[in-house]
């Protein structure tokens, strides 16, 4: 089943460019085809793929920092290739 997720990491504590930068550079780097904007990075793949990938990656993002929130979206179905039609 193909997912699209959207993620938002929201350091609360000073310093947190670094965290994000981190977080977002192993997101480009986990192959799965991606979509970044300055709100939010999207993710689309198989289900089973992205959810392991998630599990392992979000415990390393949070354990990185004092306190933070971890917003998670998901669509059931592929929407990378969505363009506005109106």
């Amino acid at each position: 089943m193909d997912i699209s997720v959207e993620l938002t990491l929201t350091p609360l504590q000073d310093n947190y460019e670094e965290l994000i930068k981190k977080f977002i550079k192993k997101i480009r780097d986990s192959g799965f085809t991606i979509s970044e904007n300055p709100l939010s990075t999207q993710i689309y793949g198989d289900y089973d793929d992205i959810m392991e990938w998630l599990n392992t990656e979000i415990k390393l993002a949070l354990e990185l920092v004092e306190n933070g929130l971890m917003y998670i979206k998901i669509v059931k179905s592929d929407r990378s290739n969505y363009e506005p039609n109106f």
